[in-house]
């Protein structure tokens, strides 16, 4: 039974890979091109059913797969105005979080040196 599906798992992938060289850009799984642009799989399937972005159904390991050419997903998130306001309030949480790594540090610092000075 292992065998029959790590067979069937390195087709798909062979499949996959012939696509990625025929169009020279690959085609991903709904679920790993939202791991990789953070662009949710509502919007994904939304944006293939308008046609703004390019789509195939293809056998899979566990039935019919969509799949969707990354490049295309990356370009029509840069388009997205949603997309790139949740991009910018993560980096800045990033930065928030960095500052107030920063600030603790020093407080520990100014803790550590009162606490070595002796006692009046």
């Amino acid at each position: 039974m292992a065998s029959e599906w790590e067979e069937r798992l390195a087709k798909w992938r062979d499949e996959l890979a012939l696509f990625a060289q025929l169009d020279d850009t690959p085609w991903v799984p709904l679920a790993q091109a939202e791991a990789e642009t953070g662009v949710s799989r509502s919007a994904l399937r939304a944006w293939y059913r308008n046609g703004e972005i390019e789509s195939r159904l293809v056998d899979g390991p566990n039935g019919p797969q969509r799949l969707v050419p990354l490049d295309a997903v990356v370009d029509r998130a840069a388009k997205s105005p949603r997309i790139q306001r949740r991009a910018e309030r993560e980096i800045s949480l990033e930065a928030q979080v960095t500052l107030l790594r920063h600030r603790i540090d020093q407080l520990e610092l100014r803790l550590a040196a009162l606490e070595r000075r002796p006692a009046p």
